[in-house]
C-alpha cells in the first residue's frame, strides 16, 4: 500500500513538473519600477540579421532595440518600414531610436532626420562633425527630436568623452546631449558614474558594456568582469533619474556574442535587483 501511494506521489509529482514546464508564468523584466529601461544597442548584432536578433532579444526578455541602418536601410521604402516594425511588434521589441548615425555633410544630416521621422522614433544617435552642429541644432528645432552625441573614447579624435560632447552641446538646443558610453568614456580615462551625475540633464541615451582599463588599450568585455562599478553606476542613473533606456552594447566576441550578451545582461539585470533599496 505504502509503495502504491509513494508511486502515485512521484506520478502526480511528475504531471505537476510537466504542466508547469508548458504553461510557465509570466515573468516581469527585472527592471519593472525603475525609471530607465534595459535595451540592446544595434551594433551589438553588426554580424546578424534582424530575425537572429529578435529571436535573441526574446530569448533574453529584451524589448527595446536601437535600430541600425544594416537591419533597416536609410532608403528603405514605407511597406518595408512598416514590415520592419511589425516584426519587432511580434517578438514584443520597440525601436525607440535610430543611430549611431555619422554625418558629414549637411546633405547627410538631411537624411538623417527625415530616416527618423520615417522610422517613427523622436531620438537620433548620431556622430556629427563638429562644424555641422549648428545645423544640427536647426534640424533639430524642426523636427523636435533629442539628438544625443555618441562619445568614442581615445578611437576617434571628436567626441572622445562626456566632457567633450558636453562642451560642444552646452550652448546649444537643449534637445542636443549625450549617448553616455560608458565603457569609451572610462578609456578616456574619465569617471562615468561622475559624469552621469554632471551631465544627466543631456543624458538622452545610454550604452552599457565594460572594459579593460581606463586607456585606450583597454578592451571590451563581458559586463561585471571588468573595471566599471556598475553598483554606483545603477545608484546613479536612479539618484539622477534618468528615463531613457540602458543599451547594453557588446563588442566582444562579436562572429559569436551570444552567451556574452546573456552574461551581461544577467549581470546588469542582477546588479538592478541587489542594489533596490
Amino acid at each position: 500500500m505504502k509503495s502504491t501511494l509513494i508511486a502515485l506521489l512521484l506520478v502526480l509529482s511528475v504531471m505537476v513538473c510537466q504542466a508547469q514546464e508548458t504553461r510557465p508564468g509570466p515573468q516581469p523584466p527585472p527592471e519593472t519600477g525603475e525609471t530607465f529601461k534595459v535595451g540592446v544597442a544595434g551594433f551589438t548584432f553588426v554580424r546578424f540579421d534582424l530575425d537572429k536578433t529578435l529571436e535573441t532579444l526574446k530569448a533574453l526578455d529584451v524589448h527595446y532595440l536601437c535600430i541600425k541602418d544594416f537591419h533597416l536601410p536609410m532608403n528603405s521604402t514605407d511597406a518595408e518600414i512598416a514590415a520592419f516594425h511589425e516584426k519587432l511588434k511580434a517578438h514584443d521589441v520597440t525601436g525607440y531610436a535610430v543611430g549611431p548615425i555619422y554625418m558629414r555633410s549637411e546633405e547627410e544630416v538631411d537624411k538623417a532626420f527625415a530616416y527618423a521621422k520615417r522610422v517613427g522614433v523622436k531620438l537620433i544617435v548620431g556622430v556629427p562633425n563638429v562644424e555641422l552642429l549648428p545645423y544640427v541644432e536647426k534640424k533639430v528645432q524642426e523636427y523636435d527630436f533629442k539628438f544625443a552625441i555618441h562619445l568614442h573614447g581615445p578611437d576617434i579624435k571628436i567626441y572622445q568623452d562626456a566632457d567633450e560632447v558636453w562642451n560642444h552641446t552646452k550652448d546649444l538646443d537643449p534637445r542636443m546631449g549625450i549617448c553616455l558610453d560608458i565603457g569609451h568614456d572610462t578609456r578616456n580615462g574619465k569617471d562615468p558614474v561622475a559624469d552621469m551625475e554632471k551631465y544627466h540633464t543631456r543624458v538622452f541615451d545610454m550604452h552599457i558594456k565594460d572594459v579593460t582599463g581606463p586607456i585606450k588599450q583597454g578592451y571590451s568585455i563581458e559586463v561585471g568582469r571588468g573595471i566599471i562599478d556598475f553598483p554606483a553606476m545603477v545608484r546613479m542613473i536612479r539618484k539622477v533619474g534618468y528615463t531613457g533606456v540602458c543599451s547594453l552594447e557588446h563588442e566582444r566576441n562579436m562572429d559569436n556574442p551570444f552567451m556574452g550578451i546573456a552574461e551581461s545582461l544577467g549581470y546588469f539585470r542582477g546588479v538592478i535587483e541587489t542594489t533596490k533599496e
